[in-house]
């Protein structure tokens, strides 16, 4: 199944979550990307993947829940850190192979300590660090 048979709906139309996470394509693991973006400014944060049961707690609870790769975990962004992201929305693409979650950032959203993950950025034949940790 794939979310391709509702394009074609209405605004406004509704669909229910268990509709729209049964017909998710997600990886081997069960894992698809999903965006993380300021909600006011439109910043594009960090990518990182979420799977159905992480979709569930963050929808719950407010505070964004993502599954770590790297640990084979569930990652409850800001838990260590304090650097938390709230929910604001979520929106899955038309392919049902992306989420995009808008939240509002309390602090660094990277690891590295940066405002966000996209600080490596082209310039012409080179890639320049675009942005100092806080």
């Amino acid at each position: 199944m794939s979310l391709k048979e509702y394009e074609n709906m209405a605004k406004g139309d509704k669909l229910s979550l268990d509709t729209v996470l049964a017909n998710l394509k997600t990886d081997e693991n069960g894992l698809v990307a999903a965006i993380a973006q300021q909600h006011d400014t439109g910043e594009v944060l960090m990518l990182a993947y979420m799977n159905e049961k992480s979709i569930r707690e963050t929808l719950e609870t407010g505070h964004v829940c993502y599954w770590s790769r790297s640990r084979q975990t569930y990652w409850r962004k800001g838990e260590s850190s304090g650097h938390r992201q709230t929910l604001v929305s979520m929106s899955f693409d038309c392919d049902g192979d992306a989420i995009l979650i808008k939240v509002d950032q309390k602090g660094p959203a990277c690891h590295t300590n940066r405002r966000d993950c996209f600080f490596f950025t082209v310039e012409g034949n080179d890639v320049v660090i675009s942005s100092e940790p806080s």
